[in-house]
């Protein structure tokens, strides 16, 4: 089982973005040159905060809810309260290092009761995030040709094979943008591709810094054996963060026009810490 414990020391809450060097930000700077941008996140619409965040994901329900604070005319400026639910299949977001559990263990091996308590994460939380992400993005589009098919497995050979198609090649560092043309939300009538174990282990052996894909890990799992690598490996074993739920059609789109499939990636989060993961909406430069 791909795993980075130990790797950057007991402590460590980096986790892949270790390898987010000076060298590999200058590569990512150096793909924007003409200032054009395409941002990756769903748009979210909120509802009133009445509807309730933990509605069931068959109802229309919104990750963000919403209670404007309105006085009426002539008033100088209104103001709102937002409730986000972080983890949303519906909002772009970025999974802290935190947020998921391997045999009672978060990255790199600290036990959960001592990295989340009912007051926030103490070890593996967003506060990781603060400075903001900024590196070269690849993006894979294994949907240039239509989605991909129900159930399908993602593959390190998937993924060579795009490269090899795109002309592109991911280097250490980099951040892995992966365009299967599914939605997040799963459907209950057609089983999700997914992203497998073996694509998991590629992704540990060509050192990707950051996932970011709109979808991830399949729903219902593609290998019981083996259930939700991304979350159950990726995450706490290798400290890969994860953007779920991005927007890649029209990223897809911009780089067939240019012809290019590599460009800046920047995450800038809201400076919250000890949280599990945050909305976040990453823009890609070219």
């Amino acid at each position: 089982m791909p795993s980075n414990w130990g790797r950057w020391g007991e402590d460590d809450q980096l986790g892949t973005l270790n390898l987010i060097t000076a060298e590999a930000r200058a590569r990512g700077a150096a793909e924007a040159r003409t200032g054009r941008t395409v941002s990756l996140a769903v748009p979210v619409q909120p509802a009133p905060l009445i509807s309730g965040p933990f509605a069931p994901s068959t109802q229309d329900a919104s990750p963000v809810q919403q209670m404007m604070v309105y006085v009426g005319s002539p008033a100088p400026a209104m103001a709102d309260v937002m409730l986000v639910t972080n983890h949303h299949p519906r909002s772009t977001h970025l999974d802290a290092l935190g947020h998921a559990i391997r045999d009672g263990r978060v990255y790199p091996g600290r036990p959960v009761d001592e990295a989340v308590t009912p007051a926030g994460a103490r070890h593996g939380s967003t506060t990781a995030f603060a400075a903001g992400l900024a590196t070269r993005g690849i993006l894979l589009d294994l949907a240039a040709d239509g989605p991909l098919p129900s159930g399908h497995a993602v593959t390190a050979r998937d993924l060579e094979a795009a490269e090899e198609r795109q002309h592109v090649r991911l280097e250490s560092g980099d951040a892995l943008v992966v365009r299967c043309g599914w939605p997040m939300t799963p459907d209950p009538e057609r089983p999700m591709p997914g992203i497998s174990l073996d694509a998991v282990r590629w992704m540990h052996r060509r050192g990707v810094s950051l996932y970011a894909g709109d979808i991830g890990d399949a729903h219902p799992d593609l290998d019981p054996a083996c259930p939700l690598p991304l979350h159950r490996v990726a995450l706490p074993m290798m400290g890969l963060p994860l953007i779920d739920a991005a927007e890649l059609d029209e990223l897809a789109a911009v780089c067939a026009e240019l012809g290019r499939y590599a460009f800046l990636l920047t995450v800038a989060p809201p400076r919250i810490h000890g949280l599990t993961g945050v909305p976040v909406n990453p823009l890609a430069v070219f």
